[in-house]
């Protein structure tokens, strides 16, 4: 299954060679539409000129990073604080797992080990690591014993709740919906 979470082929072509990328796109998906989020880090390879590194990125000087992410078009609505957190989550990587990112979920003994993995990482609370933990599962077949149970509601077959359930422009439409319909039922009460 090919990823088509930015809906741009370049974009989307990064995020499915490079688990980083597709950590960073997952990290930056919070306050902006999921297609931006998810490609950022295209934008920010082609600024770079090539595939981003976790070692590059956590070395890289904070300052010249932000500047990186702010230059127009901007990677994300809030680029200094978001730079922060990238190269917070690519020194993580570094740390942790040589800044190999695969690394957190080849080596998970199963579902619930992979989400207490995810939600190390910075800038990953429950919420965001249960979605891509569900992505792993539903779209690029990393599926340790109990990830669907570790996924909570995102993991559940036949939902359309989160970007891991998007695999193209139709279902990106249903979870938009699906997202607007929770938003409102939350109003009402």
């Amino acid at each position: 299954m090919r990823i088509q979470l930015a809906q741009r082929t370049e974009a989307d072509d990064l995020l499915g060679r490079s688990p980083l990328a597709l950590l960073v796109g997952m990290l930056l998906d919070q306050q902006i539409p999921m297609e931006q989020a998810f490609t950022g880090p295209y934008t920010i390879s082609q600024r770079l000129g090539h595939d981003l590194t976790a070692e590059e990125i956590a070395s890289h000087d904070p300052e010249a990073f932000a500047a990186l992410l702010a230059e127009k078009p901007a990677v994300h609505r809030y680029p200094s604080s978001m730079a922060a957190r990238v190269q917070q989550l690519a020194a993580y990587l570094v740390e942790h797992y040589e800044g190999r990112p695969e690394r957190v979920w080849t080596e998970a003994a199963d579902g619930k080990d992979l989400l207490r993995r995810l939600q190390a990482l910075p800038g990953y609370g429950k919420q965001k690591a249960q979605i891509f933990l569900a992505l792993l599962g539903k779209q690029l077949g990393v599926r340790p014993p109990g990830w669907r149970e570790a996924a909570g509601p995102y993991g559940e077959e036949g939902s359309f709740r989160s970007v891991a359930d998007v695999v193209d422009a139709d279902t990106l439409g249903r979870v938009r919906a699906a997202k607007q319909d929770a938003k409102r039922a939350a109003k009402a009460k």
